[in-house]
């Protein structure tokens, strides 16, 4: 079957912001994906995101300011949500109630509890649901991942990765507004905790040992949410992973494992990587391209596509277990800031 003939997907989206941009631009290199409905609290704002990414030939995109309308609607065969971290949890759990299968960005919430409420919802009423970690699917990571399990750089000692740029404080903007659940541990700290976790199942098999303990400094912001977060892991083995997200500074944000013949990099934002790096002491380093097929979206979609097509509940690439585990870790993490875990 040609790519043009590929029955069609129909995604609905609610939250038409920024991230749902890059959402849509991806949809055009994933076979049948169409954009076909859009929710929005705000209509203007929801047409305007309909006609942005109309594509020719293509039945337009409908909008509603009603979930209900959407969430029942037979023209669409699956949910992408894009709102603020706070509203996650509402729209995931509204979605699955319905039947529609649900793609949500990360974090899908904010706790390990509410999360296992989420999958054991999703799974008691047989419905697929993801957690949005794009970086899993980027071609970079397969060749990487390729790489450290053919043993490119021995045996695994240590991992350091940053991700920082400099925000301005608005204590009503997203990123700084607790009632939004804001903080950078949950925003952009999640990458270095997946990747950790990504780095370290290449080497046992799949899966990831836990940390046996957790070294943390954190600087709040005057809303009280985390300005920056400063963290040690330490695996068995002796293996560690050092990692700092903030919205303070500004970082290559790279990303580096360390192993006992040679350090495999991503050398720039490794979250949307498209190169790697192999490092020894006296050669030149060897560089390998990935790049993406449109913006690195697409991945994830395809993904997601394919498991609701054979009646899956879970991606084996990003399970269940591993949304679980990651909120695991920003549960222990944060428990460490002064004061204790700051309420969203």
């Amino acid at each position: 079957m040609a790519l043009d003939d590929q029955p069609l997907f129909r995604w609905g989206v609610i939250g038409p912001g920024g991230i749902a941009n890059r959402f849509a631009g991806a949809l055009a290199a994933v076979p049948g994906a169409r954009l076909a409905a859009v929710f929005a609290r705000d209509a203007a704002k929801g047409q305007a995101y309909a006609q942005q990414w109309q594509r020719a030939g293509e039945a337009p995109t409908w909008v509603t300011t009603q979930l209900a309308e959407l969430l029942a609607s037979a023209e669409v065969d699956a949910i992408y949500i894009a709102t603020p971290h706070s509203h996650h949890g509402d729209y995931v759990r509204a979605a699955l109630e319905a039947g529609k299968p649900v793609l949500c960005e990360k974090p899908l919430v904010t706790t390990r509890a509410e999360a296992q409420a989420l999958v054991d919802l999703a799974r008691s009423r047989g419905v697929f649901l993801m957690e949005a970690l794009w970086t899993r699917f980027l071609p970079a990571y397969d060749l990487a991942g390729r790489l450290l399990r053919e043993g490119a750089i021995g045996e695994l000692r240590a991992m350091q990765s940053s991700f920082c740029f400099s925000a301005a404080y608005d204590p009503s903007h997203r990123n700084w507004n607790p009632a939004l659940a804001g903080g950078s541990l949950w925003d952009i700290g999640i990458y270095n905790l997946a990747v950790t976790r990504w780095v370290l199942q290449q080497f046992h098999g799949g899966v990831c040992p836990e940390p046996e303990r957790i070294e943390v400094a954190a600087t709040l912001a005057p809303t009280g949410v985390d300005a920056s977060v400063t963290a040690t892991l330490h695996f068995p083995g002796g293996v560690t992973s050092q990692f700092r997200c903030g919205f303070d500074a500004s970082s290559l944000n790279a990303f580096e494992a360390q192993g006992s013949t040679a350090a495999l990099r991503f050398p720039v934002d490794f979250w949307q990587a498209e190169a790697v790096e192999r490092v020894t002491r006296k050669a030149p380093v060897e560089r390998l391209e990935a790049p993406f097929a449109v913006n690195g979206f697409e991945g994830e979609i395809a993904e997601a596509q394919a498991c609701i097509r054979a009646g899956q509940l879970e991606s084996a690439r990003m399970p269940h277990a591993e949304t679980l585990a990651l909120a695991g870790w920003m549960d222990a993490i944060r428990a460490q800031f002064p004061g204790g875990v700051n309420k969203a």
